[in-house]
């Protein structure tokens, strides 16, 4: 699996923990191996551009997917498509923000984007409040059990 980190910040952070984070849920949702992932950070400027030429809102954003081969979770006897998953793009800045407001650390919330990045990648919404359930749902699952495995707690 290949997961590329371009960090066009100056925020330093362990790129190594949101690849492994990636790594992990994207080995839970049996997506395919030889799959490729991009998770590009950017300033405030550089995400607001992007938040007003793809959503049409103002003001930069925590975390937007943009996806590839539209690729979607392994299921039980179908063997996963192998393809270009996409690109999540992170706001370090607008995490770190998120991150006090909730009361956790900046690189836990850049672990729990990281996730939600690429649960939308890979098709799930929260649009209508059953898929929002569903969605955060899983989100939340993924996160605890990546940060368990790592002997953390948190987010």
């Amino acid at each position: 699996m290949s997961i590329d980190v371009l960090n066009e910040t100056e925020v330093d952070l362990d790129e190594t923990e949101l690849v492994a984070c990636a790594r992990y849920v994207l080995e839970q949702m049996r997506v395919h191996p030889q799959s490729d992932l991009c998770l590009r950070l950017v300033d405030e400027a550089a995400m607001e551009t992007l938040h007003v030429q793809w959503m049409d809102l103002p003001g930069p954003t925590d975390v937007m997917s943009f996806p590839m081969d539209e690729l979607r979770p392994g299921r039980d006897g179908v063997p996963p498509e192998e393809g270009m998953l996409g690109d999540i793009v992170l706001c370090p800045s607008v995490a770190a923000a998120q991150a006090r407001t909730a009361g956790h650390a900046t690189e836990e919330e850049l672990l729990l984007l990281t996730t939600h990045g690429i649960l939308h990648l890979l098709g799930f919404d929260h649009a209508e409040p059953e898929d929002e359930k569903e969605m955060f749902e899983l989100q939340r699952q993924l996160l605890l059990t990546f940060l368990a495995t790592r002997g953390r707690t948190g987010a």
